[in-house]
């Protein structure tokens, strides 16, 4: 009868053990699945714009994009600042900031100034929004190419800034710096009339800068539409 004992308490044993790893594999279970949904902490998405606002006055460049944020994880996220950088150019093109938070990407005089300020994305949610960024005496002078840009974000929940987006900001679509209005940023070809233009315009801008930091002299501007010219032609 003895052994029969004994192998009824280790029968009894190692059902107590299987029900114990069941219990904790339970419980590991269900506060991995609170954490992953109601705890973790995502990451901001965003997309390349497929258009654009731009300006390039005297030694002032100003851009406005439109932007889709998405917040992967069921956290908040708070967006302190933002800045635009062309990674690929020389260290004298200073970083846009953000300037402004418009309502509509097409520029126009009876705009409300809304400066920029910190927001939240709420987990798991997008949110579409316009930036408009500026760097007076930026040294940039769009050449009719494509540039490599990238927006970097800081954010709450870390320290220093990190990449959101890069992609290519199309400046051959810019066929009248002087004018603040919409482009479009699609891999397009332009016709060889519109790509004339873009380098005429372009080239005036130059030598009207080189004239500008001439000693002793500046040329006078021909006129030009306000930065708010809400034309619409394009």
């Amino acid at each position: 009868m003895v052994p029969l004992t004994v192998a009824a308490d280790q029968i009894a044993s190692s059902s107590l053990t299987g029900a114990s790893v069941v219990s904790v594999c339970a419980l590991l279970f269900t506060v991995a699945s609170f954490w992953w949904l109601n705890a973790r902490q995502g990451r901001l998405q965003a997309w390349e714009p497929h258009s654009f606002a731009a300006i390039v006055h005297g030694s002032t460049a100003r851009l406005r994009l439109p932007l889709v944020l998405h917040n992967t994880g069921p956290k908040p996220i708070v967006v302190q600042d933002l800045i635009l950088t062309f990674p690929d150019e020389p260290a004298s093109h200073l970083p846009l900031l953000w300037v402004s938070s418009p309502s509509r990407l097409q520029p126009g005089p009876d705009e409300e100034a809304k400066l920029p300020a910190g927001f939240v994305v709420p987990g798991r949610e997008a949110q579409q929004l316009f930036l408009e960024f500026e760097a007076p005496f930026s040294g940039f002078l769009p050449e009719a190419r494509d540039y490599k840009a990238q927006i970097q974000v800081r954010v709450g929940h870390r320290k220093g800034w990190r990449p959101l987006l890069t992609f290519s900001l199309r400046a051959a679509n810019i066929i009248d710096p002087d004018r603040y209005t919409v482009y479009n940023n699609a891999p397009v070809e332009l016709t060889k009339e519109d790509q004339k233009r873009a380098d005429a315009a372009l080239l005036e801008l130059l030598q009207e800068q080189e004239d500008d930091s001439a000693p002793g002299g500046r040329r006078p501007r021909r006129s030009s539409h306000d930065d708010g010219d809400a034309d619409t032609s394009r």
